[in-house]
C-alpha cells in the first residue's frame, strides 16, 4: 500500500495576501483557487517540482494563522534556491549547518546530502526550512 502524501493545509489570515506570497514572491504554480461561497474557498500552489501541493482557504481547518511549522523543502543547490528567493523579495535567514560544534554559518563544507538549512516564513509567520540534497558537488 502506498501512502502519497499530496496537499498539506497551510493556516493563514489572508487567503489573497497568502497567494500572492506563495505564487508571486516564492514562484509557487497556482493550482486551483475555487470559491464556491463566502464560508468556503481552497487555492492549491504547488512548489516547482514538488509531487505535494500545499492548500490555504476558508473553511479548511479551524487552526490558527501561523502555526504550520518547520517542513521541509528541499533543495539540489541551497545556496542558488536562497538567492532565488531573496531576489524575489523573500526574507529567508543565512545558511547554516550543524558540526560537531554546533550550529555553523554557510552550506556544508562538503555540500553532504541533508546537512545545510536556511528558513523563511510566510506573512502569517508559518515557517518553511530549506534542506540540501543531490548538490552536483557531494
Amino acid at each position: 500500500m502506498d501512502y502519497k502524501l499530496e496537499v498539506v493545509i497551510v493556516p493563514v489570515s489572508d487567503v489573497d495576501r497568502a497567494k500572492a506570497f506563495y505564487v508571486d514572491a516564492c514562484g509557487f504554480t497556482l493550482d486551483v483557487d475555487h470559491q464556491p461561497s463566502d464560508e468556503f474557498r481552497v487555492v492549491q500552489i504547488t512548489p516547482p517540482g514538488s509531487a505535494c501541493s500545499l492548500t490555504v482557504g476558508v473553511g479548511l481547518s479551524d487552526a490558527a494563522p501561523g502555526t504550520y511549522k518547520g517542513t521541509i523543502l528541499v533543495v539540489t543547490d541551497i545556496v542558488a534556491a536562497r538567492d532565488e528567493l531573496t531576489g524575489r523579495g523573500v526574507e529567508v535567514g543565512e545558511i547554516r549547518h550543524m558540526s560537531p560544534e554546533g550550529w555553523k554559518p554557510g552550506p556544508h563544507a562538503e555540500r553532504a546530502d541533508y546537512e545545510s538549512f536556511a528558513d523563511f516564513s510566510d506573512p502569517d509567520g508559518n515557517t518553511w526550512v530549506l534542506q540540501e540534497r543531490g548538490h552536483q558537488g557531494s
